[in-house]
């Protein structure tokens, strides 16, 4: 069984930076997926960014590549997701999820098993 708990989320104004981190307990294994997803008010969820547990793949919506880095901290069992430049369309519910089927990392949120309550973000003009 796997658990995941994010925080970090906050209001911000534009152009500035915030960083979530999503603690993680359980099993872990080098192939484990991790992602971020958001869902922004009235719209759909969405993939951010995803990466494997050992750290040595990446992967990035259009929208944030650039802007946004996801990266893994093995010793503390915790994702993080540092955001830069955050625009008005950054706003939304941030949520860690992990994918136990390893290997690739999936932009669909149903390969996602185990999900956290979600963080709001909400960037300001």
């Amino acid at each position: 069984q796997v658990q995941v708990e994010e925080s970090g989320g906050g209001l911000v104004q534009t152009g500035g930076s915030l960083r979530l981190s999503c603690v993680l307990s359980g099993r872990t294994y080098s192939t484990l997926v991790m992602g971020w997803f958001r869902q922004p008010p009235g719209k759909e969820r969405e993939f951010v960014a995803g990466i494997r547990w050992n750290g040595d793949v990446t992967r990035y919506a259009d929208a944030v590549k650039g802007r946004f880095t996801i990266s893994v901290d093995n010793a503390k069992n915790t994702v993080y997701l540092e955001m830069n430049s955050l625009n008005l369309e950054d706003t939304a519910v941030y949520y860690c999820a992990a994918d136990p089927r390893g290997g690739w990392i999936s932009d669909f949120g149903n390969n996602y098993h185990y999900w956290g309550q979600g963080t709001q973000v909400t960037v300001s003009s």
